[in-house]
């Protein structure tokens, strides 16, 4: 639904558009990139080094929370910041899976042998936690977002887009068990796959579509930096240890 227009009440506005991201934002990528490249024994970005690249990239402040869904904050504004392999070919990728947090419907609503009851029980309790956790957020936050960070296995190409984060209805889709009994969840409307929740470990995992605006990037790869440069830049000499007793 869209927001109603309102003659006496002035608009808040988001940072900026949803992936309309800032002039500056894909240099800083790059150079985000590039230093950890030729700085790492073996290239990788996850969770926190993605929470901490993207509020750099926005200038937002980048604060950690147990929630998951308002780890950047800028303004009125919040991420969630979440990183998916997309294989050799990015260009490809049409859907990812993003690994929300866990629902537990025994800790939230005190239900046992859930493999036993009916799916679409238990499905309505673990987007009802889901929900809460939105809802929470969003009594602090007007806008909140998620960011996904999809990287090729050789670290070259990323995509880059957001979602905006959402409450869901359990009226609108199906649940079943599959047959490793984790909960998959259907959209009544197109037959999508959209949720798979497990019940060891409680793990809730949200399938979306990339965009088509979502941003592409390919970073050329650095030559590592060698040990005797960066020892040499650092101006390394003995007085940086000494003998404890």
């Amino acid at each position: 639904m869209r927001e109603p227009r309102l003659r006496t009440v002035q608009k808040v506005q988001a940072p900026y558009k949803l992936n309309e991201f800032p002039a500056s934002f894909i240099d800083t990528f790059a150079r985000e990139i590039v230093y950890m490249r030729a700085t790492k024994a073996t290239m990788s970005i996850e969770g926190a080094e993605w929470e901490q690249v993207f509020a750099n990239c926005i200038g937002a402040q980048w604060k950690p929370s147990n929630v998951g869904l308002d780890d950047v904050v800028l303004g009125n504004c919040c991420w969630g910041a979440k990183t998916v392999k997309g294989g050799n070919n990015v260009a490809k990728v049409q859907r990812v899976r993003l690994i929300s947090g866990r629902n537990s419907p025994t800790f939230s609503f005190g239900e046992d042998r859930l493999i036993s009851q009916d799916p679409n029980d238990i499905g309505k309790m673990v987007l009802a936690i889901w929900n809460e956790r939105v809802s929470a957020v969003r009594e602090i936050y007007k806008f909140v977002r998620t960011v996904v960070l999809v990287k090729s296995n050789d670290y070259n190409d990323y995509l880059i887009f957001e979602e905006d984060t959402t409450r869901y209805d359990s009226e609108l889709y199906n649940f079943v068990w599959n047959n490793h009994n984790n909960l998959e969840g259907y959209s009544k409307k197109d037959k999508r796959h959209c949720f798979t929740w497990q019940p060891s470990g409680s793990q809730f995992t949200i399938i979306v579509s990339v965009p088509s605006n979502r941003l592409y990037i390919r970073i050329r790869e650095p030559e590592p930096l060698a040990k005797e440069d960066v020892l040499k830049a650092l101006k390394f000499d003995n007085t940086w240890y000494s003998i404890v007793e």
